[in-house]
């Protein structure tokens, strides 16, 4: 077991800001700070939890409404912070998420319109108090963040673009939202601007992962 202690990270945004390039580039950091770091995903990030996301990122945008879309949420994340992170954290590593509770709040809480506070009692019911040490949150307009998202999915597979294809107001509510959330828990919270190069990005990202390590006495 490592002597340091755990270290929980999120990694939020809309759709296309780059989240997954970015948790790749911090992954690198820490491991040449001699940590351990686990990079998981949600939802998903444990057997249990994979199966869930099928059912939530696939199919027809109106495939659930947005209550039984946030239960299915709460559902995979317990199984990931029980079977993962929880353990993880144990045992001194770092934890890499994309995406925690607080895309529960962005989507199903201003996107869907359920209100964040309806979210935030979900997360108390579901897991407590448990969040991240800190929340890095990607903003872009969310024109470029689509046009990049759609690229990924033409390139890639198109499988999993349930979110993308909803419409552009849901997307705004979304950013909304987010900033919303980075003011209201702004100890935890950083905000970094995504509508720059990679390098940029990373270089943004990486000060504030050090100003939030130096404020909390990591």
């Amino acid at each position: 077991m490592s002597e340091k202690p755990g270290l929980f990270i999120s990694f939020e945004g809309g759709e296309g800001s780059g989240k997954t390039t970015q948790i790749r580039r911090l992954e690198e950091w820490f491991r040449h700070q001699g940590r351990d770091v686990v990079v998981t995903r949600e939802p998903g990030g444990s057997p249990g939890a994979e199966e869930i996301r099928n059912l939530l990122l696939t199919g027809d945008p109106g495939r659930w409404d947005a209550v039984t879309e946030a239960f299915l949420m709460f559902a995979s994340r317990r199984d990931h912070v029980e079977r993962t992170i929880r353990p993880a954290l144990a045992d001194g590593k770092v934890v890499l998420c994309d995406r925690f509770a607080d895309s529960s709040v962005a989507y199903q809480g201003y996107g869907h319109g359920l209100g964040a506070e309806y979210i935030r009692n979900l997360w108390a019911l579901a897991i407590g108090d448990f969040k991240p040490d800190l929340t890095l949150i990607f903003d872009l307009p969310i024109e470029v963040g689509l046009d990049r998202a759609g690229a990924r999915f033409a390139n890639v597979s198109a499988a999993e673009d349930r979110f993308e294809r909803m419409g552009v107001e849901f997307h705004q509510r979304l950013r909304d939202g987010f900033k919303e959330i980075s003011q209201t828990d702004a100890d935890r919270c950083r905000m970094i601007d995504a509508n720059s190069d990679i390098d940029t990005v990373a270089e943004r990202m990486i000060s504030a992962v050090k100003d939030g390590l130096t404020r909390q006495g990591s």
